[in-house]
């Protein structure tokens, strides 16, 4: 179903068009660069490949807030949108964090929905409207998957040495995640 509401047919608009790089990329989203910050590269390369799955899934969860953000309904219409739209605010830093922790690493962020859709653990809601409490069971499973692979890379970090991207699963991922689960689970009760 893809249409173009674009009704001109000139290019006059259209000066210097946007083309893309003619030297392509500059660094593979696979590669990881040696970075300067005193951190054992084995560790670094395993840290930007467990937090690529945890970006992707943090951007999922994000954009799960946000589609229920505009779809809720019912008589908690009010109270559901805003707590939807708060949750959605906090994992938005929690996945400038995590990029920005890819990056500093020497990797690539993920960044696109394409490949954010390729890569997330979970599961693609349907592209209409679901009932409140579908939507609060698929926050929290979205929820469960995020704290799960959280807890299991906080020990593998620890364990590598590379305590900063520890200190932000543990201190903001599992902390946020717990929280928001909390929060969302009381509708359910």
């Amino acid at each position: 179903m893809k249409t173009s509401t674009i009704t001109r047919d000139d290019s006059k608009h259209l000066k210097e068009p946007v083309k893309p790089s003619d030297t392509g990329e500059v660094q593979g989203f696979r590669h990881v660069q040696r970075t300067t910050i005193a951190l054992d590269a084995t560790a670094a390369l395993s840290s930007v490949e467990s937090l690529q799955q945890l970006l992707a899934d943090t951007i999922t969860l994000r954009d799960l807030y946000k589609k229920h953000h505009w779809q809720v309904a019912g008589p908690t219409f009010y109270m559901l949108h805003q707590l939807f739209d708060k949750h959605a605010s906090e994992q938005s830093a929690l996945v400038d964090l995590l990029a920005e922790r890819v990056q500093t690493l020497g990797g690539v962020s993920v960044a696109m929905g394409g490949d954010v859709a390729d890569m997330t653990l979970i599961p693609r809601p349907p592209s209409g409207r679901e009932d409140t409490a579908a939507q609060l069971k698929r926050l929290l499973h979205a929820h469960e998957v995020i704290l799960l692979e959280a807890r299991a890379m906080a020990r593998s970090t620890a364990a590598a040495g590379d305590v900063g991207t520890n200190d932000i699963i543990v201190s903001d991922v599992i902390r946020t995640g717990e929280l928001q689960v909390w929060f969302v689970a009381q509708h359910l009760a």
